[in-house]
């Protein structure tokens, strides 16, 4: 019963943190269930982080559409892009052994923390052109955004990202959000909000590979408090940003990316 309380507390701050940041929390999960579950194999721990982000990433997403900052055009784009990736990343998690698991995460987490820092938390030129999609979206309280990007660029991220996130079980926002933001032009806030869709989308697809695999049986237990945390805290983390601007998601994104990925390769090596 501890464990259980412990594991929705954990689900809670995730959930909270993963949503105001867009990055659906897996990055933190992840290396949370490398520590806590070290004789685990790689494959039980992607699931289990996989199934947990796909409630993390519908939670967030409904909070986030009440604040009309999803870009469903963007999102059903680059979801159906990740819907191949993450197939074959689902099937290709088993094949994995457990010590270069951890450091293959660890230095995924610290790359994505140096293009972050080395982008800065501008935005890239406007992209014009017969390749441009031009996007416009209103929020609810009437704040005006319009952009552009190339398409082209965005399918080709989510194909990665869904591989990706399927198969280290981390969910992809975190890789997502800095390409739309210093690549793709999207508004920090939009952002945040369509990796969410994007996400629930695609982890919904790699969970349903793992349910057929049989991989899901006999995590239930874990999964469903962690989810309950998660469910709860985007809500919360929706929330949050409404307020913080969108230079500390950025920063909050870098730091939390440093200290996991230095903390996964030093206990691996």
């Amino acid at each position: 019963m501890p464990q259980v309380f412990g594991l929705a507390a954990a689900g809670l701050v995730i959930g909270t943190y993963g949503t105001l940041i867009g990055a659906g929390g897996g990055f933190i999960l992840v290396p949370l269930l490398l520590l806590l579950y070290p004789a685990e194999s790689a494959d039980t721990i992607a699931t289990i982080s996989l199934a947990v982000v796909f409630f993390n990433a519908l939670s967030g997403t409904i909070a986030y559409a009440r604040m009309r900052r999803v870009d469903y055009g963007s999102g059903v784009l680059f979801s159906a892009a990740t819907v191949p990736g993450a197939i074959v990343g689902a099937l290709t998690t088993s094949l994995i052994p457990r010590r270069p698991f951890d450091i293959i995460v660890g230095i995924l987490l610290l790359g994505i923390s140096i293009v972050l820092l080395a982008g800065g938390t501008g935005q890239a030129e406007e992209h014009h052109g017969r390749q441009s999609f031009a996007r416009h979206l209103v929020e609810s309280d009437g704040t005006v955004h319009l952009w552009s990007y190339n398409p082209f660029l965005g399918v080709g991220v989510s194909l990665l990202v869904g591989f990706v996130s399927s198969v280290l079980g981390v969910g992809g926002g975190f890789i997502h959000v800095p390409v739309m933001v210093n690549l793709l032009n999207f508004p920090v806030h939009v952002a945040a909000a369509t990796s969410h869709f994007t996400l629930a989308v695609m982890t919904a697809v790699g969970s349903a590979v793992h349910a057929y695999e049989g991989t899901l049986k006999g995590t239930y237990a874990r999964v469903l408090p962690l989810a309950v945390g998660v469910v709860i805290g985007a809500q919360l983390g929706a929330r949050l940003a409404r307020v913080i601007h969108g230079r500390w998601i950025i920063r909050a994104l870098t730091l939390a990316l440093v200290f996991v990925g230095l903390r996964l390769i030093i206990k691996a090596l």
